[in-house]
Parts: C-alpha cells; sequence; structure tokens
C-alpha cells in the first residue's frame, strides 16, 4: 500500500483539478510500488495515466517504452563506498548529511519538509566526482544511472530535447542515483554567441526537468569546466560541491590506505610515495597502485614488493603529462629557424 500522505496529496490535487499535482502524486506512488519490487501494480498505474490520451505530461515507460528510456542510460553495479574515499572534512560532512536526509525522508515529509537530491560536482579530472556519485548510489542502495550522451545528442531539431526529457520522464519513476558527466555538454551558457540554437533548446529543457524531478530521485552532475554551465543551471542545484586536486597530505594518506592493505612492505613511506610521484590526481594514484598489485601477483613472490615499488617508482616518474607537452613546445625552435653555429 502506497503512503498515506501520497494517496491523500493525489485525492486532493484531484479534487482541486490540479493535473501538476496529480502527475506528481501519481508518479511518486509508481517510484515506491517499483522500489518495492510491486512491478506489475506500477506497470498498471502508469498505463492508467494513459486513459483517452490524458497521458501527454505523463512519462510513457510502460512496456516497450520503458527500453526506449534506457537505451540512453548506462547502469553500473554500485561499488565503492563513501568510507573508502579520500574526502575533505566539508565534503565527506554534506556526502553524510544528504545521505541522512534521504534515508529518514518519511521524518522530514512529515514537516513538510524534502530530502535534498540535486548535486553538483566540480573540478579537475581524476579527482573522484564519479566515484563520489557512486558511492552516494551505494550508500543508498540505489540503481546507479550513467547519462550516455552519445546516444542522447540528435542531429536533428529537437530531438536531444525530445531524448532529455525522456530520460527523466524514467527518472521520475525509478528510484535512482541519476549521473550527468561532463555536464556542461549539455548545460551550456545560453548567452554564448558561439553556440547554436539547438544547445539553447536544450539548455531550457533540462532547466524545467529538473525543476519536476521528484526528491527520492537523485540528480548528480559532475564537470570539469564550471565556468561553462549557464548561470540559471546553478541555482538548481541545492548541494555543490568542489572535489579539487589532493595535497602532499591526502595523498600521504591514500597510500597508507594501500600499504595497510598489503602484505608485505612497500620499502618506502606513504609520504616519500607521494613526493615522488608529485602533483597527480586520485585517479592516477589509484593507477599506480593497481600497476603495482599487478606485477606484485605476476612475480608469484619472486620478486619482493619493495623492488617492484622502487621500478614502478621510476617508470611512473619517467612518463610524460600534458605539462611535459607545453613545455616541449618552448624547447623546440620555430620550423623557420635552423641549428645555431658557434661564432
Amino acid at each position: 500500500m502506497a503512503r498515506s500522505d501520497l494517496l491523500i496529496s493525489l485525492v486532493k490535487a484531484g479534487s482541486s483539478g490540479d493535473s501538476r499535482s496529480v502527475r506528481a502524486a501519481a508518479e511518486a506512488i509508481i517510484a515506491e510500488e517499483r522500489a518495492k519490487n510491486h512491478n506489475v501494480l506500477a506497470d498498471r498505474l502508469t498505463k492508467a495515466m494513459h486513459v483517452n490520451g490524458s497521458g501527454h505530461h505523463a512519462p510513457a515507460i510502460l512496456g516497450a517504452n520503458a527500453g526506449r528510456q534506457r537505451e540512453f542510460l548506462l547502469e553500473l553495479t554500485p561499488a565503492r563506498r563513501v568510507e573508502d574515499l579520500v574526502l575533505s572534512d566539508l565534503n565527506r560532512r554534506a556526502c553524510t548529511e544528504l545521505i541522512e536526509e534521504q534515508q529518514r525522508a518519511a521524518l522530514l515529509r512529515s514537516h513538510s519538509l524534502e530530502p535534498r537530491h540535486r548535486v553538483l560536482l566540480s573540478g579537475p579530472p581524476g579527482n573522484g566526482k564519479t566515484s563520489l556519485a557512486e558511492a552516494i548510489a551505494e550508500a543508498l542502495a540505489l540503481p546507479f544511472f550513467v547519462v550516455r550522451y552519445e546516444a542522447m545528442i540528435g542531429s536533428y531539431l529537437g530531438e536531444t530535447a525530445a531524448r532529455l526529457k525522456r530520460v527523466f520522464d524514467y527518472a521520475r519513476t525509478t528510484p535512482c542515483v541519476l549521473f550527468f558527466d561532463e555536464f556542461d555538454a549539455v548545460g551550456k551558457e545560453r548567452g554564448d554567441e558561439h553556440e547554436t540554437g539547438e544547445i539553447k533548446r536544450v539548455v531550457t529543457s533540462l532547466l524545467m526537468q529538473m525543476d519536476d524531478l521528484p526528491s527520492y530521485t537523485i540528480a548528480v552532475a559532475a564537470t570539469n569546466h564550471s565556468e561553462l554551465l549557464d548561470r540559471a543551471v546553478w541555482r538548481r542545484f541545492q548541494l555543490r560541491l568542489s572535489l579539487k586536486a589532493p595535497t602532499r597530505a591526502e595523498l600521504t594518506a591514500y597510500f597508507q590506505r594501500f600499504a595497510d592493505n598489503m602484505d608485505e612492505p612497500l620499502g618506502r613511506a606513504p609520504a616519500t610515495i607521494a613526493k615522488t610521484l608529485g602533483a597527480i590526481s586520485y585517479a592516477e594514484a589509484e593507477e599506480f597502485c593497481l600497476d603495482v598489485r599487478r606485477r606484485h601477483v605476476l612475480a608469484l613472490g619472486e620478486s619482493p614488493l619493495k623492488k617492484i615499488v622502487e621500478e614502478r617508482l621510476k617508470m611512473w616518474t619517467a612518463r610524460t603529462s600534458p605539462h611535459d607537452r607545453e613545455d616541449d613546445k618552448h624547447d623546440r625552435l620555430p620550423a623557420s629557424a635552423g641549428p645555431e653555429t658557434g661564432a
């Protein structure tokens, strides 16, 4: 049985002729039934929303249409936990509060309050935005859907906005974490004179869909270029977190966790490893640790872990980076210049 407050809201909205509120209450009931795996009832309720063509504003997710919505989404199984991530105290507290609000949503609703459910993550690539979104889904035991831009963005006028609406229609009746990576691809500043009218229509549709998203569906957006986002997009997010590149101390803590999980000493202190690798992202730190583990497994005990760590450190410090390409430009002579000759 659906919650009494939803049923009361549905009856009140129907009595007053408020079709928007009827739709919102019905979608919430459908989402609750799906969360309980009452899929037959959820499908029947969805079908009832389309009787006599009245479902113009309702989500079309029944049968084959559900598959059409899902083709724009990639479902991943959440494996990372918030406890396993290295976060600043402020970001950890903000995530913990968000999770608590979702878990105790019934208490908030009894006081006419809704939990926060729209999160914007910004910062340089490789520093945990996707991992944090995944960890939120894991903590709440919700499906984790990643929006597939390559499938959603179309070449015909209005096609992208229509597909975006279908994604939100599906999310409104399916409690989940809906993740938009590279969010600036669909949330760009509309005032940019270099952008076409199509992207402006997409952003306008996006804002409308965000406003209509119920609180039991958590929308998490991530961007490496927050300066490109439309100004109106910012206010849609109740929680805005900046995930910066790790400091030396945070990298040291990361490598300390890695050392604690290994059955042999690394031969180098975590602080020394962090210093040797220099300014790297969490993604690069994770790849270094995986690199060490691969070689350790393949060595079958014939090479000590200390030696493997030393070899990996030498290889990693010798690798190229984007900064090396910039330095290389300055070191090269112009194409028109010949070699220098001595006097």
